[in-house]
């Protein structure tokens, strides 16, 4: 028998767009609304047979060595009119390792013993964390070179640093576009989040690698649009797609001007105060471990987010001082960033498995009882400090210096040669 055709319009929209009463696109694997979302999605009518068809068509966008996929097809220099089918068709679906259950009962179970014998599934709900600083300040920070606050103070970059954070965050855009891993602020445990906003940008900004002679412009306004997306939904992101977002929107603006060249311009202008929004909105659901307060070991998820939150957060401030320096604006100290932690060591960052991240946690917390480096411990030593305060921190950031990858080592050569000390 026919169906009618009041029962197939039922079936037009995922089980998550239904709910929100919203419009379904029905994409192969996940629809364009749930993948900018960061939600799973479910199709209740669909039969047994074509469920197994769509989990069989789905690939995973990083492999085992978390590289890249480079099988993503590299459109021409004709751009879609919509930048949200551009990177639908663009990304191969993949299913988040972290991503629970949609059922109850049985199935349910197995998944949690699942769990229980793979200690690494991560899972990034009910997160402990803490903000301790003024966030607020970091969304109004565009507002500083046209109305200064009494504490703002003027960073004084030598030409040579400005030079340097120009080319190591030029590099950092070129190493994103060639899919040559993963850069520094970004965690690799990040990556089995497949269908986030970050797993969409470094899929579509391959298009930015190789770029037909004139085609620059029309790639640029794919990336636009893709930005906009992100900051027309911002507030319909779960706590780790609000992380991505924000990373994503980083990326996208580095690559627009340091492989695009379309700046400086108006847009960046605007671009930085959406970002540093951005920021503040990621910034405002934590940025500190609580269990950091108490001196104990935190879960690996909340040190994976509070650690990739903060390094995203100082690139963003580099940034800005790159993008208002090419205007001939002055950048100023973050001082409302005062009291985090500075980019963590090697061993932690590097670790792969949570057995050997809780095994260095534990060294890590015997080595600093007094706390982890800050921070402002790499700005300009206070006024009021005396000789054996100034051994004592120097001490600190001298053991801190002991285990550093390349993300902290770059950081305090910025510091280093803008203040010394």
């Amino acid at each position: 028998m026919k169906p009618s055709r009041y029962s197939t319009s039922r079936q037009k929209s995922c089980q998550q767009c239904s709910n929100a009463k919203a419009k379904c696109d029905r994409k192969q694997g996940r629809c364009t609304r749930c993948i900018h979302r960061g939600i799973p999605c479910t199709y209740p009518h669909a039969t047994a047979s074509v469920a197994s068809s769509r989990q069989a068509s789905q690939t995973p966008v990083f492999g085992g060595d978390i590289e890249l996929d480079n099988s993503v097809p590299m459109p021409d220099a004709s751009f879609p009119s919509p930048s949200s089918e551009l990177s639908a068709n663009l990304l191969p679906t993949a299913t988040a390792e972290a991503q629970l259950p949609q059922s109850t009962g049985q199935g349910f179970n197995q998944d949690l013993a699942q769990r229980h014998e793979n200690p690494n599934n991560l899972d990034f709900k009910s997160l402990a964390l803490i903000c301790p600083i003024n966030v607020d300040e970091i969304s109004n920070r565009w507002l500083n070179p046209y109305i200064p606050g009494p504490e703002q103070t003027v960073k004084d970059y030598p030409a040579t640093v400005k030079y340097y954070i120009y080319r190591m965050l030029g590099s950092y855009a070129s190493f994103a576009t060639r899919g040559r891993g993963i850069l520094p602020f970004i965690h690799p445990m990040q990556m089995s989040s497949a269908g986030s906003p970050l797993s969409t940008c470094l899929n579509l900004i391959r298009i930015c690698e190789n770029p037909l002679p004139g085609s620059e412009n029309s790639a640029a306004i794919v990336l636009q649009r893709e930005m906009e997306s992100i900051t027309d939904i911002r507030d319909d992101y779960d706590d780790m797609s609000l992380l991505a977002a924000f990373q994503a929107y980083l990326i996208y603006t580095m690559v627009l001007f340091f492989r695009l060249s379309q700046g400086p311009s108006p847009f960046f202008r605007q671009a930085m105060i959406n970002l540093q929004e951005l920021a503040c909105s990621c910034s405002r659901r934590g940025l500190v471990c609580a269990a950091d307060r108490r001196h104990v070991r935190p879960r690996w998820e909340e040190w994976i987010v509070t650690e990739a939150k903060r390094r995203t957060l100082f690139v963003m401030y580099l940034l800005d001082s790159v993008l208002s320096s090419q205007e001939g604006l002055p950048t100023f100290l973050g001082t409302e960033l005062r009291g985090l932690p500075a980019p963590s060591n090697k061993p932690l960052w590097q670790a792969r498995s949570r057995a050997d991240w809780e095994k260095k946690y534990n060294i890590f917390l015997t080595e600093w009882t007094e706390g982890t480096l800050t921070i402002d411990e790499l700005w300009p030593m206070p006024a009021e400090f005396d000789q054996a305060s100034i051994t004592r921190r120097r001490g600190r950031v001298d053991r801190w210096l002991e285990d550093l990858d390349e993300f902290g080592t770059m950081l305090f050569a910025v510091t280093e040669c803008t203040h010394g000390g």
